[in-house]
C-alpha cells in the first residue's frame, strides 16, 4: 500500500458526523441510478443536498446547480458521482470554493486528483460509497 491510500479513506466516520453540507456532483433524476438513491438516502438521514448537475433545474425537489461555484452556501463534502477521468477539475473547483472534504464514489479513482485535494488540506475518500459508509456506522 502506498502512502496516498494510507491517507485517503482514513476520517469517514469523523467526516460523516461532523460534516453535513454535500454536493452531489453527478446527481440523475433517475431513480434507478446510485446517485440518486445514495442522494435521497443522505437527505432522509439528515445532510443537506446540493444537487450540481448542469443538464437539469431541480432533482429530489432540490435546486439543481451547473457547477460547484453556482452554490450560494458553504460546501463541506463534495461527492463525486463521474467517471474516473473526468474528477480532477471537479476536485480543482472543491478546493477553490473551500470544501472541506471531496468523496469519490465506488469505483471512482483518481489518485492525482487524490493528491492535489490532500496537498490543499483536504480529507479524501476514494472509491467509497457515502450511503454505505453511513448505514455501517448507524
Amino acid at each position: 500500500m502506498n502512502e496516498l491510500w494510507r491517507q485517503v479513506n482514513s476520517n469517514i466516520p469523523e467526516i460523516l458526523q461532523k460534516y453535513r453540507k454535500t454536493a452531489v456532483v453527478g446527481l440523475s433524476p433517475k431513480s434507478w441510478r446510485p446517485s440518486h438513491s445514495v442522494a435521497a438516502y443522505l437527505k432522509d438521514a439528515g445532510y443537506t443536498i446540493f444537487p450540481v448537475n448542469p443538464g437539469h433545474d431541480q432533482i429530489l425537489g432540490q435546486k439543481c446547480y451547473k457547477s460547484l461555484s453556482e452554490i450560494p452556501q458553504a460546501i463541506e463534502i463534495v461527492d463525486i458521482f463521474r467517471r474516473s477521468e473526468l474528477v480532477l477539475p471537479i476536485v480543482q473547483e472543491a478546493i477553490s470554493i473551500g470544501a472541506k472534504v471531496v468523496w469519490m464514489q465506488s469505483g471512482i479513482i483518481n489518485e492525482q486528483a487524490a493528491k492535489l485535494a490532500l496537498e490543499a488540506g483536504l480529507d479524501v475518500v476514494m472509491d467509497a460509497c457515502m450511503k454505505i459508509e453511513h448505514a455501517y456506522l448507524g
